[in-house]
């Protein structure tokens, strides 16, 4: 996520590493679907320890933890709170012109909804309310959608939705029109993302850290991967709509590479290389809002020839090293490995951010 969201500049980033513009699907564009499905799998370990105890304290903890990550990815938008004004004078950032939805306020809105479904329904009420939603969320983009154009980004049923309720001034802004990506309606489908992670991990804890398991997580994500292209013929890929296809192509690949990792770190007990990722994994969601402050924070200070700092660093030291895409990928590569550093340091002083 960290590479993705901070490509280098002075040449082209790879494609792979880049979002598609609507429809299509890229190596990106798995990210978020998979961090999404990462946490519906920590769920299923966590969740139901609450299930034998006070019902007002699985609210207390629903809530507060939801509420602060929404807020966090708020504030993050907003950051950094001030700006100069026409006079040149330091102001308050209007918060009229917030964006509202973001990355975080996504998880948070997902994370909520799942723990409540988790703590209250059954594994297959759950399943069913999630093939339920995807359905549903596909006839809902042909109700809202201008006729004839419902999947184009200008007309499309959750372009509609934010533009009524949240207004465009809380919208996105940077892309060819203000359209949300991590938009009101489009929420739903993702929200399958994660419950398909909490059912896979339903799976593992049912089974253990099985060939068997690894057995089934595979079929099962190699026939939701044939499903949705299938289903691709009629409703297309697309990340930024959330498509019920792509919902259902991400969930596949994911319980292939969870399958793949049980497989080889568990069974055949292959571990080098895994406490790389681990760091991140320790402080998730502190590096994340670390990374993303300290790209922003680069972006912001200029140099005394008034380029940008990021720009310097990628074009005339990164982009020296290794022109072209490749130098464009040692940038990103370098924000991220300040981040990995960050998460290292922490974990060595074992400490652990936790919401």
């Amino acid at each position: 996520m960290i590479i993705v969201n901070s490509p280098g500049t002075g040449a082209p980033f790879y494609a792979s590493l880049t979002h598609v513009s609507w429809f299509g699907f890229s190596l990106a564009d798995l990210v978020f679907p998979s961090f999404l499905f990462a946490m519906g799998n920590a769920m299923a370990f966590s969740i139901p320890k609450f299930k034998n105890g006070d019902s007002k304290i699985f609210w207390k903890k629903t809530i507060k933890r939801s509420l602060l990550i929404f807020l966090i990815g708020y504030l993050l938008y907003w950051f950094p709170f001030f700006e100069f004004d026409q006079e040149n004078a330091l102001v308050l950032k209007p918060i009229s012109q917030t964006r509202i939805m973001g990355v975080l306020q996504r998880i948070a809105i997902c994370y909520f909804v799942v723990a409540v479904l988790v703590y209250y329904f059954k594994r297959k009420t759950i399943a069913i309310i999630a093939v339920a939603t995807l359905i549903i969320y596909w006839i809902l983009l042909y109700l809202l959608g201008e006729t004839g154009r419902e999947l184009e980004m200008a007309t499309n049923g959750v372009t509609w939705l934010d533009q009524k309720i949240l207004g465009e001034a809380h919208m996105y802004k940077k892309d060819r029109i203000v359209f949300d990506p991590e938009g009101i309606l489009s929420t739903l489908p993702s929200i399958v993302n994660v419950i398909c992670g909490y059912l896979a991990g339903v799976l593992i804890r049912k089974h253990e850290k099985t060939h068997r398991t690894v057995a089934e997580l595979l079929v099962i994500g190699v026939m939701l991967i044939g499903l949705s292209l299938f289903w691709n013929e009629f409703l297309p890929f697309s990340k930024k709509l959330w498509t019920s296809s792509f919902t259902l192509y991400t969930v596949g690949i994911d319980l292939c590479i969870i399958g793949f990792l049980i497989f080889i770190i568990e069974l055949k007990n292959i571990k080098f290389g895994t406490y790389f990722f681990t760091v991140f994994g320790k402080n998730p969601l502190f590096i994340y809002l670390f990374s993303e402050l300290f790209f922003i924070s680069l972006c912001l200070i200029h140099t005394p020839s008034g380029e940008r700092v990021f720009d310097w660093l990628s074009q005339h030291v990164f982009q020296n090293i290794y022109s072209g895409s490749f130098g464009a990928l040692l940038t990103a590569l370098f924000i991220m490995g300040v981040c990995w550093l960050l998460g290292w340091i922490l974990d060595k002083n074992k400490i652990y951010i936790k919401l």
